[in-house]
């Protein structure tokens, strides 16, 4: 698991989403629902989450319509896609938006949480490198101006 992560939860139907936070809760992780793709976009402008668990049919704007819309937002975030109306099209569209799993209703609690935590351990990877890359740019400026410096006061030869 991926201490502290968070975990947003897109889907109309209640008793799933309670049943998901309380599965969730349990492994350790932070989790809040909506449900509706209007509430999700509003949740994910205002905070960061990790990761989305969004079902494709929602009441007011379509599941993959929400990704698109999360992947501009917060491109770092992991979007795992939920759904009971699973189609090739639904999933090759899913999965070009930059969906990182899909998973189809109903849901096996063991299959979704190893999804998740793979798919967490994937943006925890990128998130390292990328600081490690951060890291180095930072060392090579400072390095870069400290030898400016140096320059600049290096005594000048006497003639």
């Amino acid at each position: 698991m991926v201490e502290g992560a968070s975990i947003l939860i897109v889907d109309d139907e209640e008793d799933l989403c309670t049943t998901l936070r309380d599965i969730f809760v349990e492994k350790g992780y932070r989790v809040e629902t909506v449900g509706s793709g209007r509430e999700a976009i509003e949740r994910v402008k205002e905070e960061f989450f990790n990761l989305a668990l969004i079902d494709i049919k929602l009441p007011d704007i379509d599941g993959i319509e929400v990704l698109k819309r999360f992947r501009r937002e917060r491109p770092s975030m992991m979007n795992v896609m939920i759904t009971g109306y699973a189609t090739l099209e639904n999933t090759i569209q899913a999965l070009n938006e930059g969906a990182n799993a899909y998973i189809l209703k109903p849901l096996e609690p063991e299959k979704l949480l190893r999804a998740v935590e793979e798919c967490l351990k994937k943006q925890e990877e990128a998130f390292r490198i990328t600081q490690e890359k951060i890291s180095e740019y930072i060392e090579e400026a400072v390095r870069r101006m400290d030898l400016r410096r140096r320059r600049r006061t290096k005594p000048q030869d006497a003639t």
